[in-house]
């Protein structure tokens, strides 16, 4: 509901004047603290945003185990592997048009911010293929680099929720690569005219090949980006730099990501000090539900790894609150979990959320 309704230019406020209902109740739905469960309620939602009521229960979460990503993950490698050109013959014979792929694209980012990372992981293969083919980037051909990189944005997003650093490295540098040829150079001193996506979609690839780069254990390449991402940051923040699928941009994003590439690299009381001062900012509850939850299941490590299974606890059930499918869908959150429950003495809420998911704990 909240990227639809950004898509469409509405604030919470006009959008809970259309719908009838205060700003306070759409943004605990957009937090996933309330849930749509009544059918008028769903219809009148959907019909403010122009959409068939079934693309909003699509995103109702259900009880899930872990994805089974191994053969999904392999059709990625596979695409993300190839190098054949246009018209070389190895592509389907007749590629959808780049306005095509663009709103496949769009139903691809909608399924991720819902946590079906199965379905998007299904899709990427042949969306890879067919963007590639289609959209084979040329110098000053932005319009066609776009498509790519959203592609390959996307694919570096699920890639590191599946902790496959890799591939997401693979990816998140196919994305720059596809940005550069477009249009020279991506300077990080954009002028201030500059496309309102910019800014935000160039830091947010930095930021995600910096964490490639830190699961992938390379210290040097994760600094250098850092830096680069926060340089950029320094004139941006959250509020106003979001690209059109939602992604924001700014200091609170880039210290989120010093935390996690601390704890990578073993620092964990540099991870935690720096994540609590990233999450006591108010520009942390401006960020997507989905950015927020993962991020909170990804520090979960360092809770644990410093011997506090407690905290790790709350931040899981935290996530939970804010965005119930990305902790239901993950792998690392059910591990995250298993490791809290073996840890002893869980609080009630987590052996709730425990078992939700199917997890057991025998004191």
């Amino acid at each position: 509901m909240a990227q639809l309704r950004a898509r469409r230019g509405m604030s919470q406020q006009v959008f809970a004047d259309r719908i009838r209902k205060s700003k306070s109740w759409v943004d605990k739905v957009e937090r996933g603290v309330r849930t749509l469960d009544r059918l008028s309620v769903i219809e009148t939602v959907a019909g403010a945003l122009g959409v068939a009521p079934g693309v909003l229960l699509a995103g109702k979460v259900q009880r899930a185990r872990a994805v089974d990503s191994g053969g999904a993950v392999e059709g990625v490698r596979a695409a993300l592997a190839r190098y054949d050109m246009p018209g070389s013959g190895n592509d389907r014979q007749s590629p959808p048009s780049v306005r095509q792929l663009d709103d496949q694209a769009g139903y691809a980012w909608t399924a991720y911010r819902n946590g079906h990372h199965p379905q998007v992981l299904r899709m990427l293969p042949d969306l890879l293929g067919d963007s590639r083919h289609t959209c084979h980037p040329q110098p000053g051909n932005a319009s066609t680099a776009e498509v790519l990189v959203r592609v390959y944005r996307l694919a570096a997003q699920v890639l590191v929720k599946l902790g496959e650093a890799d591939l997401a490295w693979l990816a998140a540098d196919r994305a720059m690569t596809a940005a550069l040829t477009a249009v020279h150079q991506l300077d990080l001193a954009r002028p201030p005219d500059c496309p309102a996506g910019g800014p935000a979609l160039t830091g947010t690839l930095l930021i995600e090949a910096a964490l490639a780069a830190a699961a992938s254990g390379d210290a040097a390449a994760t600094a250098d980006l850092i830096e680069r991402a926060a340089r950029l940051a320094a004139t941006h923040d959250e509020r106003h730099h979001r690209d059109h699928d939602g992604v924001g941009f700014g200091p609170t994003t880039v210290e989120l990501a010093r935390a996690l590439t601390a704890m990578h690299f073993g620092d964990h009381q540099r991870a935690v000090t720096t994540h609590r001062r990233a999450t006591s900012d108010d520009a942390w509850h401006l960020l997507p539900a989905e950015h927020r939850a993962a991020h909170l299941i990804d520090i979960t490590r360092t809770h644990l790894d410093l011997g506090d299974p407690h905290a790790a606890g709350r931040a899981l059930v935290t996530a939970d609150a804010i965005a119930p499918a990305e902790i239901r869908l993950r792998p690392a959150a059910h591990t995250a979990l298993t490791a809290v429950l073996r840890a002893g003495s869980p609080a009630a809420d987590v052996t709730r959320l425990a078992a939700t998911l199917g997890l057991t704990w025998l004191p």
